[in-house]
């Protein structure tokens, strides 16, 4: 009985007699002979648990190299907020972590001080220890953001196919309108301006005081992710494979052709817009896209540190955290094992302010 390495040798013989025209009897060059033992290889490899072996090293290969071993700290002030398969965590400044408890979606209320989460069909208001404050009972529960001033906040979320909002604490919610499947995005430095998707892919602006449609966009087809830049000036729209920018009226100002974007962060001041896709990250400011960082991803998604120094680029295939300073020297430091440190891959949240 043939080895397994004679058998994958006969395969790509026969492969290759059959793909190559055989009028002229010429050897094969240097290179096909080269590709022809690598397959070989790889064939015979294969059936045995060394080539396995091989190939998860491969794979582990991908990522950072020389990463740290786990989260010891962050490299800028600020806590960053994460969702995993075990719940929303907040990990602090110095790598302390905290789970705030058996929770699907996660948000930071404004200025960083409660969290709004979200599981089936559940809204509730955390505190950092993860303390419920009030929560309300509402049919599949999506998208939970809370916007407004310190004194005066409103909760957007979905219900359904239901956009509701509801004050801070936890009263007089009321249902909006229908909504496509997307997180709604307040309109910073506005009083309660709330931008959302429609089912015919319009964006839409309502007051949600006196519940006035302020202005309604063009259909879009696709939308995927709606998000403001920090000055309240450009509206970002991600569709399946353009980026939209939209001004404070819902005029679109520029169109990009971007296609597979996951992810969209603003950054803490001015324009600026982090994106992340299956293989790099872009920062959009203006007329100008630069990529940040690349690698063999996908990538799962993006947070700026509220310096806006740098980005924090989440890594599922490589289990790292990539955090890529973008003002200053460039410099990349990574950390890996992070599923290990959570109980799964966590999802980004945003990175917010100081302990308040």
């Amino acid at each position: 009985m043939s080895t397994p390495e004679e058998r994958a040798w006969e395969v790509v013989r026969r492969a290759y007699e059959e793909r190559v025209p055989t009028r002229r009897r010429t050897a094969p060059s240097t290179k096909v002979l080269v590709a022809i033992a690598i397959l070989v290889v790889l064939a015979a490899g294969i059936a045995s648990s060394p080539g396995r072996a091989l190939l998860d090293s491969v794979r582990e290969a991908v990522g950072v190299e020389h990463a740290q071993p786990a989260l010891f700290s962050l490299p800028a002030s600020g806590r960053l907020l994460v969702v995993s398969d075990d719940g929303p965590w907040i990990v602090q400044r110095d790598g302390s972590k905290r789970r705030l408890g058996d929770w699907r979606e996660a948000s930071w209320s404004p200025f960083g001080r409660y969290v709004m989460a979200s599981r089936a069909n559940e809204l509730a208001a955390l505190d950092a220890q993860g303390n419920v404050r009030w929560s309300l009972a509402r049919p599949n529960v999506r998208f939970p953001r809370w916007g407004g001033s310190r004194t005066d906040t409103r909760v957007a979320y979905l219900a359904g196919n239901r956009l509701h909002v509801v004050a801070g604490d936890g009263t007089h919610d009321v249902d909006v309108g229908a909504a496509a499947r997307v997180a709604p995005a307040w309109q910073p430095g506005a009083q309660h301006v709330l931008t959302y998707v429609d089912p015919r892919g319009r964006v839409r602006a309502v007051d949600t005081d006196t519940d006035e449609l302020l202005w309604r966009s063009a259909p879009y087809g696709a939308p995927r992710l709606l998000e403001w830049s920090r000055d309240g000036r450009r509206l970002v729209l991600v569709t399946r494979d353009r980026v939209v920018t939209l001004g404070s009226a819902g005029k679109a100002i520029a169109t990009r052709e971007v296609p597979g974007i996951f992810a969209v962060a603003p950054a803490p001041r001015g324009t600026a817009v982090a994106l992340a896709r299956a293989r790099d990250v872009l920062v959009l400011d203006g007329g100008r896209t630069t990529r940040v960082f690349a690698g063999g991803g996908p990538f799962g998604g993006v947070a700026w540190s509220p310096d806006g120094a740098w980005l924090v680029v989440s890594w599922p295939q490589a289990d790292q955290w990539v955090f890529v300073r973008v003002r200053g020297p460039h410099r990349i430091r990574a950390v890996s094992n992070v599923a290990r440190q959570f109980d799964g891959f966590p999802r980004l949240g945003a990175w917010c302010c100081p302990q308040p």
